[in-house]
């Protein structure tokens, strides 16, 4: 009798021992802040996302914060960490990873993803969307919310003043000589638009890749503000209003410059791929989508946001992390992320699915941002990143003012560049 007693406790217990462990399964919870503020329907498609892989796999909750746009969320999910709040990933700027290295804050993809089927995921992505990601040969960010800059234009526009709808500017002299056509006298309509607020150091750093020039070097400690064709591409923005009277004087809103364009009010914008499918939604007239026009040669930085791995967490908390990552940028869920949202998708397996194939076929605008990343370069990241791009940005926004020349800001930018990088290098 006692035997079976004993045997009826171990029993027991091996239940209990088993519940447990079930339990202790399900009790994963991981906090993910993420940038809404950015371009496009968000907010439904990432909550989709995660509800499906909370199905695929219920012993793992997620909970995703909001937070603005990815300089709030950077703030906000520091914040948190500071404060002793449990943060185990978020999706921030790609060209946050030298900051958030510096504070200690994230741990590289490479400690977490071990296995060889790992390490082949780590090579699955867009070469070019890895160059902010992939620091001193370790594995910073992984691409998830990423852009190149397009060129949208409205082709009805086009029609009304002589220009074929189906050639859009090539080269800079080419898109001065059509947004002067597309102009009205009465000021109803702007030719071209280049926002100069929000991120004026990203459209900035395509102008500067159009005329030759990179603003940073790969290392993340100098800064290459001042060159002469660097000073010539930001002389050539302000030229577009003070000279070509294409765009409107002073700054171009970056948040309401996807809503002026639906209104017909600027013919020719300069805006992220993530603002694709929400004007393809909205726009009552025919547009297109172009890769940026050159000068000495075509480009556009890639942008966008980046999956970063908390050092706050523990083992099971980044292993279930990694998971969630590589479900949400699987070749299937890029490619659905793709056609929701018009953000790139970020690898080339991708555009191998039969959704994305057939969504391109359909509406070939939506390869446009994916093919300009043969003319890619890297967005502007360095040590002091928050400091540094302020620096420029204050350039850029003094220049298109009208208070201070090209060169001088540039200059003034540059100086003060120097003196906050160069204990790096």
């Amino acid at each position: 009798m006692f035997g079976r007693f004993t045997r009826a406790a171990a029993t027991a217990a091996t239940i209990l021992g088993l519940a447990g462990t079930a339990a202790q399964a399900k009790d994963i919870e991981l906090t993910m802040y993420y940038p809404v503020s950015v371009g496009g329907p968000l907010t439904k498609v990432v909550d989709g996302m995660v509800a499906d892989f909370q199905k695929d796999n219920p012993g793992i909750k997620v909970n995703a914060i909001y937070a603005g746009n990815y300089d709030d969320t950077r703030v906000k999910a520091l914040a948190a960490l500071k404060g002793g709040q449990p943060v185990q990933l978020s999706v921030l700027f790609s060209i946050d990873a030298y900051e958030l290295m510096e504070q200690d804050a994230v741990i590289p993809f490479d400690d977490v993803a071990q296995s060889a089927e790992d390490k082949e995921w780590l090579k699955s992505f867009y070469p070019g969307l890895m160059a902010n990601g992939v620091i001193n040969g370790k594995t910073w960010g992984i691409p998830f919310q990423r852009s190149t800059i397009v060129m949208y234009y409205n082709k009805d526009a086009f029609r009304e003043v002589g220009l074929n709808p189906d050639q859009p500017p090539a080269t800079w002299k080419d898109m001065v000589t059509a947004a002067k056509k597309l102009t009205k006298q009465d000021g109803s309509r702007w030719g071209l638009a280049i926002p100069s607020t929000g991120y004026p150091y990203w459209m900035f750093g395509a102008l500067a890749k159009q005329n030759g020039e990179l603003l940073m070097s790969a290392d993340g400690t100098k800064t290459f503000f001042n060159k002469p064709n660097v000073v010539e591409a930001l002389q050539f923005w302000r030229d577009l209003s003070a000279k070509d009277k294409v765009m409107s004087e002073g700054t171009v809103e970056w948040g309401t410059l996807r809503q002026s364009f639906l209104e017909g009010k600027a013919a020719m914008i300069w805006h992220s791929t993530g603002n694709l499918t929400a004007i393809r939604k909205d726009a009552k007239f025919d547009f297109g989508v172009a890769m940026l026009p050159g000068n000495r040669e075509p480009g556009s930085p890639t942008g966008g946001g980046n999956f970063y791995l908390f050092k706050k967490s523990t083992p099971e908390e980044r292993a279930a992390s990694l998971k969630l990552i590589k479900f949400m940028t699987a070749p299937e869920r890029a490619a659905q992320w793709s056609i929701a949202t018009g953000y790139m998708g970020v690898s080339p397996e991708s555009y191998e699915t039969d959704a994305l194939k057939a969504y391109i076929k359909d509406f070939p605008q939506a390869a446009v941002a994916r093919d300009q990343l043969k003319v890619a370069t890297a967005e502007l990241a360095t040590y002091q990143s928050g400091r540094v791009r302020k620096l420029l940005d204050d350039a850029i926004q003094a220049t298109l003012t009208g208070s201070k020349t090209a060169k001088a800001a540039l200059d003034d930018a540059q100086e003060q560049a120097d003196r906050l990088l160069k204990p790096y290098r």
